[in-house]
Formats: C-alpha cells, sequence, structure tokens
C-alpha cells in the first residue's frame, strides 16, 4: 500500500504528520522527497534519435566486437 501525502515543513523541520486508518499500525517507512526536486525530461524520439547517430559508429563497434565472441550453435555442413 503506498500513500502520498504532501506536507509543509517548516523551517524548524518539526511536522506532526496524520496518518490514515487504511494504514496497519507498527513500523512503517516513510520517504521524504522535497517537492522542487525534479526529474530529468524524457528525450523524445527525435533526440533519441540524434543521440543514437551521434554514437552509430562506436555503437557498431562495439556490436561486431560482441558477435565476434559467438560460436555457431550448429554446423551448416552435413557430414
Amino acid at each position: 500500500m503506498t500513500i502520498t501525502q504532501t506536507v509543509e515543513i517548516p523551517a524548524e523541520g518539526r511536522r506532526t504528520i496524520e496518518v490514515p486508518r487504511e494504514v496497519p499500525a507498527g513500523k512503517t517507512i516513510i520517504a521524504f522527497t522535497p517537492a522542487g526536486a525534479k526529474q530529468k525530461p524524457r528525450m523524445t524520439e527525435v533526440e533519441e534519435m540524434e543521440q543514437i547517430n551521434r554514437h552509430a559508429e562506436e555503437l557498431n563497434r562495439e556490436a561486431m566486437d560482441a558477435l565476434s565472441y559467438q560460436v555457431p550453435l550448429w554446423d551448416d555442413e552435413e557430414t
């Protein structure tokens, strides 16, 4: 169960939190996230393609290196 409650923290840092009845008694983990904390916005599809194209040569080189370590799973030649 997750309950989100926005509270204003005063300068002295003390706050009493009223807990909804749905929360069972006992140990509870409370996480604090400052409201001003901003997440980095996701890349748009165009930005993502620009990023891939910028690093295409390096990505291709890494892919070819990884493929060079693979062994054939079966022999195509008949015996």
